[in-house]
């Protein structure tokens, strides 16, 4: 019995002060935000009058510019998610060989990933108005030449640009974790077969890694859904809401619009919307995971 009451003292000493701050920080925000989705609050006033379900109502009989939103982040979400697995996978794959210069590449390929990302953004943005403009002055091409930012198409291919670039460093070194750990014999006996470099990679290394592409999908998926500083700093929407991502819409539609109460209903609408999906995508790719 004493020994129970002394676990249980020291459990409550250090897990009790992390516990008390999760609450604090992530579950009272959270109920809070579903109470207010059912008000008109605008942030502001000290009254809050409620509304019941008419802010579900109007998200989804009247607003088009929610819709656009989250259709420009589906399409955002799909593409990033499959560039930035397949080049921090590429980048894993080829620094796990003996290369002279490994170390140092693997730390150039991770360091955008320690830039954060509004600040990040306003470094690219800077390169594709003034870096290209320049570049295409030299040299007369018509690449460098295009309104990067100004037009929906290179909009969007700028922020997935961005959005690799700064995130697919950290994938690569989730990747090398788990390819170094690939077991040696396998693949020697299968080099002893005489299989080919692609089937060993297709039959044998990545079903060994799935465990950290399960991982990998579920970041990816998570931070393109949630995009918001890169999109911020590079189009902030435009032109015309063009490029504006749900993370953006719900910003402006709170603290821009001020309705609180609408922009919390989107919010929590997207977070339903985003577990849902990570919740399928993990159960996927898990039941893909083998042993060696």
């Amino acid at each position: 019995m004493k020994k129970r009451k002394t676990e249980l003292g020291l459990q409550t000493f250090f897990v009790g002060p992390v516990f008390i701050f999760f609450v604090l920080i992530l579950i009272v925000p959270f109920f809070l935000g579903m109470y207010y989705s059912l008000t008109d609050w605008n942030g502001i006033a000290k009254t809050v009058n409620w509304v019941g379900l008419d802010n579900f109502i109007t998200l989804f009989t009247n607003d088009s510019n929610f819709w656009k939103s989250f259709v420009f982040t589906a399409k955002f979400t799909v593409v990033g998610v499959v560039l930035v697995n397949v080049v921090g996978f590429a980048f894993a794959y080829v620094l796990t060989n003996a290369l002279k210069l490994r170390n140092v590449m693997r730390t150039i390929f991770f360091m955008p990933n320690v830039i954060g990302g509004l600040l990040l953004g306003f470094i690219w943005q800077f390169i594709f108005i003034k870096g290209f403009d320049t570049v295409y002055k030299l040299t007369d091409w018509s690449f460098f030449g295009l309104a990067w930012l100004g037009d929906p198409t290179t909009g969007f291919w700028g922020i997935v640009t961005v959005f690799v670039w700064h995130s697919a460093g950290y994938l690569m070194v989730i990747y090398i974790s788990s390819l170094t750990n690939v077991p040696k014999e396998v693949v020697e006996a299968a080099e002893i077969d005489g299989a080919s470099r692609w089937q060993m990679l297709r039959s044998i290394t990545i079903p060994l890694v799935m465990p950290a592409v399960t991982i990998c999908l579920f970041l990816a998926i998570s931070w393109s859904f949630k995009i918001f500083d890169i999109n911020l700093s590079l189009t902030a929407g435009g032109p015309y809401k063009s490029t504006e991502s749900v993370a953006m819409n719900i910003y402006n539609e709170a603290f821009q619009n001020n309705r609180y109460g609408l922009g919390t209903a989107k919010a929590l609408l997207f977070f339903v919307t985003v577990a849902i999906i990570t919740l399928i995508q993990v159960r996927v790719t898990k039941s893909k995971e083998v042993e060696a």
